[in-house]
């Protein structure tokens, strides 16, 4: 018998395409963050794109088309999912190195959805830093990805913005209002009619 006590939410989509004008060669590393009372019960829960290198025409975007599936379940709707997106490209001395970190909550709205997520990147907290990191091709990074995702120790770090990577999500939901929650927009909910809808001509 089914589990009355949760409900499911589930995504599938891809991530299309990324901007980065100053760089090359650009693949992309994805993972999905969830509260403690969430579960997933189907699909992949990070992964890597391949490298993709940007169009020669004048939009100079990064195509990818990833995949992206995934089901959790849960009890209560604190901890939303979140996509975390890491852009990693060459630098000059051909090492790997971060060129962005981008976030977003999967959206809560059943239907299609297509979201643009503004990349960014540590920054060195000084200019000898900076001069030491690009020598060494030590570039700031976070040790753990996921941090993006979070609120805690963000208002002091330093970033810098730079590129963007568009997501689509296909949503489903089950559920949800079963268990007291409801997600459509109001406009849904409670459409406004127009006044002239079941008025005769003749009757005004």
């Amino acid at each position: 018998m089914a589990d009355r006590s949760v409900f499911l939410l589930m995504a599938s989509g891809q991530i299309e395409t990324a901007e980065f004008p100053e760089f090359d060669d650009i693949f992309l590393k994805y993972s999905f963050v969830q509260g403690l009372d969430w579960m997933i019960t189907s699909g992949i829960e990070n992964g890597m794109t391949q490298i993709s290198k940007k169009s020669r025409d004048q939009k100079q975007i990064f195509v990818y088309n990833f995949p992206l599936d995934i089901t959790f379940k849960s009890t209560n709707p604190y901890g939303w999912p979140q996509l975390v997106i890491q852009a990693f490209g060459l630098d000059v001395f051909g090492n790997e190195v971060i060129r962005g970190y981008g976030t977003c909550h999967v959206p809560i709205v059943p239907g299609r959805h297509k979201l643009c997520l503004p990349m960014f990147v540590p920054e060195s907290a000084s200019l000898l830093q900076m001069f030491l990191s690009w020598i060494m091709s030590r570039r700031p990074e976070f040790i753990d990805p996921c941090v993006v995702a979070q609120g805690e120790g963000r208002d002091v770090t330093r970033v810098r913005s730079q590129g963007f990577v568009e997501v689509t999500f296909n949503i489903l939901t089950k559920d949800l209002k079963k268990l007291g929650y409801d997600v459509l927009p109001s406009d849904v909910l409670n459409p406004a009619i127009p006044e002239s809808v079941g008025v005769k001509s003749g009757d005004a």
